[in-house]
């Protein structure tokens, strides 16, 4: 009979803090009065801050890993950085929602709670060192998503988007609950610590069973992250959803889902190395050929920047491909997934402010001629559009080299050849926005209309796409915090 440890619960406080601010908030919103309703967003913006502000403590508290909670949690440089990263988008994503909700008549209160849910899941899965509770995280962070995109209630896209989306979330889920089921057959544990340990085991009896499980397991994870074959929804739910949650779902829970990721096959599965090499090698080339393909094609810009994503995971299993035999793989899959996500959160963001009460500029005509109506918005795009194509000197380009060195390390030549020439593909269609914005003339429809930004807007899309520019000029600290979360 094993015996009881009393958990650390001092690890614990940033969640603990956000749940209970959560359960709190979502009361003291009940009896709140319409006009009073910007006291539930400031309460939430506060929570992120200070859950902030903890989280950073705790990277200089606990400078080795600690594992408690019977073995389901565990706090790491890997868990702390994951979180901040969660923290900072997600108080953007929030600043950038407030006026486009409030434009379309989107319940603010339950807008923010159901995002400050989806929070704490995320948090949840970036200390998770069991499957349930990588479980649990992924619910947490999902359930509020559905939600989320079905609740501007006058648009019928965003209905569909939100079915779509749990319809095949749901399916990712029963195929990741069974491949858990598997492994907890095979090893008789659902710890990552556990599993580790017996999987040497159990690998020279039950070898088939293993790969099994690790390939369902795998589809759950690739579909958290969109990529191919299971991104059919990711077009879908990115065009028909209000931006405002298209900027969530693109930005914070992509880190989530890597440092999960990085648990299972990396802490979990080390004996299955070669196995979850050859699948990432298949996906990620798969991803990046049909995400830069299909972007081409595209008129509707959430569209493209949906197809977008699909192909920057991609590169992102590169880096954690490349990792068994390179010293910096991981690192750098870490630093291009964290990058990619604050510019991604800006490029919606510019969406979210042209859009108008009466019509969503998604199209990629509503951005001819943007420089003559609003010269610092199409300034910030430009940095945005650029970091995502990877030219120089923005962060994006230094992300994909660093990719490139890693997998050329690893002796993967021939891909990082691969990954170089779809990313000379992937620079057409995002110079096509530059072009748009730079060399043509306005639309008529837009022409004269106003774009209006309240100072924080305005602040934090200036933050937003600086941080670009920013980053790539100085990017060692950010590269040697991301080096030491996964060493």
């Amino acid at each position: 009979m094993n015996q009881f440890i009393m958990p650390i619960f001092s690890v614990a406080i940033p969640e603990m803090f956000v749940l209970s601010m959560a359960c709190i908030i979502l009361l003291v919103d009940v009896f709140l009065k319409e006009r009073h309703r910007i006291v539930t967003y400031i309460l939430v913006q506060s929570t992120l801050v200070i859950a902030f502000l903890i989280t950073l403590t705790q990277y200089r508290e606990y400078p080795s890993p600690i594992v408690t909670f019977s073995g389901n949690y565990v706090l790491d440089k890997l868990a702390v950085l994951t979180k901040l990263f969660v923290f900072t988008v997600s108080f953007f994503a929030f600043i950038y929602a407030r006026n486009y909700i409030k434009d379309r008549n989107i319940a603010s209160g339950e807008y923010f709670i159901m995002g400050l849910f989806a929070v704490l899941g995320m948090q949840v899965m970036a200390s998770a060192y069991s499957f349930l509770t990588i479980f649990l995280g992924l619910e947490l962070n999902t359930l509020p998503l559905y939600t989320m995109i079905a609740m501007w209630k006058t648009s019928r896209a965003s209905t569909e988007a939100s079915m779509k989306y749990f319809v095949m979330g749901a399916l990712a889920t029963g195929l990741l609950l069974y491949g858990i089921s598997l492994l907890y057959g095979v090893t008789g544990s659902i710890e990552i610590l556990g599993i580790s340990n017996l999987m040497q085991q159990a690998m020279n009896q039950q070898q088939l069973v293993m790969v099994l499980a690790l390939v369902f397991i795998l589809a759950g994870i690739i579909f958290k992250f969109g990529a191919v074959p299971f991104h059919m929804w990711v077009p879908d739910v990115y065009q028909g959803a209000p931006t405002s949650v298209t900027l969530f779902i693109s930005s914070a829970p992509k880190i989530a889902a890597f440092a999960i990721t990085m648990r299972i096959l990396v802490e979990a599965m080390p004996t299955l190395t070669v196995s979850w090499q050859q699948v990432l090698i298949a996906v990620s080339i798969l991803s990046m050929f049909a995400g830069n393909v299909m972007a081409i094609a595209q008129t509707n810009i959430k569209r493209m920047l949906a197809y977008s994503s699909i192909a920057h995971i991609g590169y992102t299993l590169l880096g954690i491909l490349a990792g068994p035999h390179s010293s910096q793989g991981y690192s750098a899959a870490m630093f291009y997934i964290a990058t990619y996500v604050i510019v991604a959160a800006g490029a919606f963001a510019i969406i979210a402010i042209l859009s108008n009460k009466e019509i969503e500029l998604d199209k990629l005509d509503d951005y001819r001629g943007l420089n003559t109506r609003n010269p610092w918005l199409a300034f910030m795009m430009l940095l945005l559009m650029f970091s995502m194509a990877g030219v120089p000197p923005t962060v994006g380009f230094f992300a994909k080299l660093g990719l490139l060195e890693a997998l050329v390390e690893a002796h993967f030549v021939w891909l990082a050849a691969l990954a170089l020439l779809f990313a000379i593909i992937g620079a057409y269609y995002y110079l096509r926005v530059v072009m748009y914005m730079y060399f043509e003339e306005p639309k008529s429809s837009v022409a004269g209309a106003k774009i209006s930004m309240s100072p924080g807007v305005l602040a934090a899309i200036s933050v937003n796409g600086i941080a670009a520019l920013i980053l790539g000029l100085l990017p060692s600290g950010l590269i040697d915090m991301c080096r030491i979360s996964v060493a």
